[in-house]
């Protein structure tokens, strides 16, 4: 009886989690091409007034990838979604989906935005030629945050790419970009 009462409750969780993901993540997707391209200039100023250092990686980023909403949400079992844009030279290059998966002890949901700024060719190039960029995997990126920020400075630069999470809404135990994969969309 206990084994069985213990499956129910998982099987209870599993589809609790799942349908929070569904739900969650339609409000992640941007309704076209010109609402994403829109959110995303939004969402690049709005981190450039908060953080000057992101604005100065841009004046030397090759290329820039920009997620303004991810929507997570877990109940042990987890995963967020989001759309963005990659900008090179100024100019819209493509759409992208962010895309992670977790499990373990967590529960709550939250949305925030990401950027990442591409420093070399040989990360803009893994972008465009790979079917998908998981971080972890391939070009290393770094995650600034307020420490990392503090010493960096365009003439400190040695990494493919830094990433800025900012506007960060909602309760969730912990945020990382780690294990997220990215993968071109059409748009």
């Amino acid at each position: 009886m206990t084994t069985r009462r213990h499956v129910l409750k998982n099987m209870l969780l599993v589809t609790v989690a799942a349908f929070s993901m569904g739900t969650l993540s339609s409000q992640a997707i941007a309704a076209s091409a010109e609402d994403l391209d829109q959110d995303a200039a939004q969402a690049l100023q709005s981190l450039y007034k908060s953080n000057p250092v992101a604005e100065s990686l841009s004046k030397k980023a090759k290329g820039i990838l920009i997620f303004p909403k991810i929507v997570k949400a877990g109940l042990v079992f987890g995963g967020s979604y989001g759309e963005g844009v990659l900008n090179k030279g100024g100019k819209q290059a493509g759409y992208f989906n962010s895309v992670s998966a977790s499990w373990g002890w967590q529960a709550g949901a939250e949305s925030y935005g990401y950027v990442v700024f591409l420093m070399s060719d040989k990360a803009v190039k893994y972008l465009d030629s790979s079917s998908g960029w998981e971080f972890g995997v391939g070009p290393s990126v770094v995650v600034v945050n307020e420490g990392v920020a503090k010493n960096l400075s365009t003439s400190t630069l040695k990494d493919d790419a830094y990433a800025f999470i900012f506007d960060q809404q909602g309760l969730m135990a912990s945020l990382s970009i780690e294990g997220t994969k990215i993968s071109r969309i059409k748009r």
